[in-house]
């Protein structure tokens, strides 16, 4: 299995689901923690999915990372596999990320799903805040009148300042807001 199948059959998976939500964005490589590390796919909806490949010609070496890392910003987190890396991912990972593996099918490529993803107990308002550009979250700071002294302030501390501002739940649907009217992804800061 090959990653581009794999990616192929997420993605048509994902719209066929979601496809008719207008609410709805999928993105490809969206860098977590200042780019320390890129989720493969995300799902951004009412919820942030991450969606991690692991294709036949992968190494699980930097799993542990990636999970820790993606762990601290999405609600829930699917590994799609190959099958030779199933046993190793369920001890890898926490119990409530999801694991799907994609076989091959003839010509087709299938994903199976073998655990669902639950929700992520875990989420880290700071890491959240991050996923925002400098101006986005001087914008949200703006929308919660918190923006006050804070304008010529580096990334770093507006990102601080917005995740002590905004309630959890808040900070997720703002977060989610701008990021599916994000345009540019790789482009700026």
């Amino acid at each position: 299995m090959r990653d581009p199948d794999i990616r192929a059959e997420l993605h048509r998976r994902l719209r066929l689901r979601h496809g008719s939500d207008p609410n709805a964005r999928i993105v490809d490589e969206m860098s977590v923690l200042t780019g320390e590390c890129r989720i493969d796919v995300a799902l951004i909806n009412g919820r942030l999915e991450g969606f991690e490949i692991k294709s036949d010609g992968d190494s699980l070496a930097r799993l542990p990372r990636q999970a820790m890392a993606y762990g601290r910003v999405f609600d829930r987190l699917t590994m799609v596999c190959a099958e030779r890396h199933v046993d190793s991912a369920v001890s890898l990972l926490p119990e409530w990320w999801g694991i799907e593996v994609a076989e091959q099918r003839g010509s087709r490529t299938r994903i199976i799903r073998k655990r669902a993803a639950r929700a992520n107990p875990a989420l880290e308002p700071q890491a959240i805040a991050q996923l925002l550009w400098r101006a986005e979250a001087l914008s949200a700071l703006e929308k919660l009148d918190a923006a006050q002294g804070l304008r010529s302030k580096p990334r770093r501390t507006l990102w601080s300042a917005l995740a002590e501002a905004a309630p959890r739940h808040q900070l997720r649907a703002m977060v989610r807001e701008t990021l599916r009217a994000r345009r540019g992804w790789l482009t700026a800061e």
